[in-house]
């Protein structure tokens, strides 16, 4: 097993055999609930740590029990975000306005703001789950703005379990299926691939809402054009 400093905390398998169950479990808690734990690869420990539920323990793979694994990663996924929540409500104003903070500008708060009243509060805390980056600061967002704090305690356990137990059960079905190990990087770019959809789809939705927005203002140019 490597030392703490032989790990390489942006690859989930060397995190895995490296701190074992426990320390996975803080690190999901880290990612969800504390700002400076948005690079860590939670999507992809969620998934490792299933597979290897799976599988026995081999070399520098450690073996998990999948009960211990699931309560372990739903408790750290939903207290991790209530204290994100709560960083927001007690703490968040005054960091969002911190006039030399490059990651917490009001711009970036009136963003949130603008994807939440979108989106609603629900859906929004729901899908923020499987989006990397995006699911650690929207629950300090959702303080800072005011979400009420039983809808987002409601939102967040029906997103909190569906995303830490659902991951966690995806990689232990396919742990049971496939050799992970021959499997692990490919997998894990799926991952990374599948996350990055809610964010491509509102790339998307927002070039097409800006097209339709250019569009009448290219019609009275025409219409303002001289005709011959």
């Amino acid at each position: 097993m490597p030392g703490p400093l032989a790990v390489n905390v942006l690859d989930p398998a060397s995190l895995a055999s490296a701190f074992g169950l426990t320390g996975l479990i803080l690190i999901i808690f880290a990612e969800t609930g504390l700002l400076i734990g948005f690079f860590l690869p939670g999507d992809s420990l969620l998934f490792l740590a299933g597979a290897y539920s799976a599988t026995a323990a081999t070399g520098d793979r450690p073996h998990f029990n999948i009960g211990a694994v699931l309560v372990g990663v739903a408790v750290a996924a939903l207290l991790g975000a209530q204290t994100g929540y709560f960083i927001g409500r007690r703490t968040g104003p005054r960091l969002f306005n911190r006039p030399d903070s490059r990651l917490f500008k009001r711009e970036n708060v009136a963003r949130a703001q603008d994807f939440l009243e979108r989106y609603g509060y629900g859906k929004s805390i729901v899908l923020a789950r499987f989006v990397p980056i995006v699911r650690t600061f929207m629950n300090p967002v959702a303080g800072v703005i005011g979400v009420p704090a039983r809808t987002f305690l409601l939102y967040n356990v029906v997103g909190g379990l569906v995303w830490s137990v659902g991951v966690t059960l995806l990689g232990y079905g396919l742990g049971r299926s496939v050799p992970i190990d021959h499997y692990i990087i490919p997998i894990t770019l799926v991952i990374v691939l599948l996350s990055a959809i809610p964010v491509l789809r509102e790339l998307a939705s927002r070039r097409s809402a800006s097209g339709r927005h250019r569009s009448p203002d290219r019609a009275e140019d025409t219409d303002r054009r001289p005709t011959r």
